[in-house]
């Protein structure tokens, strides 16, 4: 790819904004008690979590963001902000739906930000850290804002390793000579897969304490025990 024949289509770029924010003001319309939130903060948890990852891809790449050239993608994101917060009980209903649309999401920012950093001259492999940068970007800030646990740093659904995966995936392509529209479509499917699967079948990475306790269960084996 070079940056002149490189154009994210606006079309893409929005329905990932989209999709990112009604994540958003579902995750933040779940919360009761004392963390609950009121239609001001859903709505910006919304925003931040739409506009973080392409956010966060910009910045990385030392490019103006994208969302503040535009009036587009505030408004699709706060339209998709008060979607999400209006029909959340309908959205909770439908678990399964909630699940496809969060790993198509992260699938598509991760696309966008490989293929942008791609175009604009990078080598593969720190663009794919720039698209796996974009594919969580907008769930950690969304996490940062509540003042929770970053989710991607603790034990969970292959979260981020499902959007690196799709994001290798796609440099991959881009080296054998594949074109940007296909490979990115590769790259969200891949993703989509790895994390549907890992939410249906609760696959996450080992935990560092189990890999310890194997380690330490591992070098006293060796230790040889004298019988009285």
């Amino acid at each position: 790819m070079t940056e002149p024949q490189f154009l994210i289509p606006l079309w893409a770029d929005l329905t990932a904004v989209g999709l990112g924010g009604v994540q958003g003001a579902l995750f933040a319309s779940g919360f009761q008690g004392q963390r609950r939130l009121d239609l001001l903060g859903v709505a910006i948890i919304g925003v931040v979590m739409g506009l973080g990852g392409g956010m966060i891809r910009d910045l990385l790449l030392s490019t103006t963001p994208v969302a503040l050239q535009s009036d587009g993608y505030l408004i699709t994101v706060t339209a998709a902000a008060l979607i999400g917060m209006l029909l959340a009980n309908v959205f909770q209903r439908l678990n399964a739906v909630i699940v496809g649309l969060d790993a198509v999401a992260i699938g598509m920012f991760g696309a966008l930000g490989t293929t942008k950093a791609l175009a604009l001259g990078l080598p593969p492999i720190p663009s794919i850290f720039v698209g796996a940068c974009a594919a969580v970007g907008g769930g950690l800030l969304r996490d940062v804002f509540m003042g929770l646990p970053v989710a991607m740093m603790h034990v969970g659904s292959l979260y981020a390793v499902a959007a690196a995966v799709g994001c290798a995936v796609l440099a991959v392509l881009d080296t054998l000579g594949v074109s940007a529209v296909p490979a990115a479509i590769t790259c969200i499917a891949v993703t989509a897969v790895i994390r549907v699967l890992a939410v249906v079948f609760d696959i996450s990475l080992p935990e560092q304490r189990a890999l310890y306790r194997r380690k330490v269960a591992v070098e006293t084996s060796t230790i040889p025990i004298i019988k009285p």
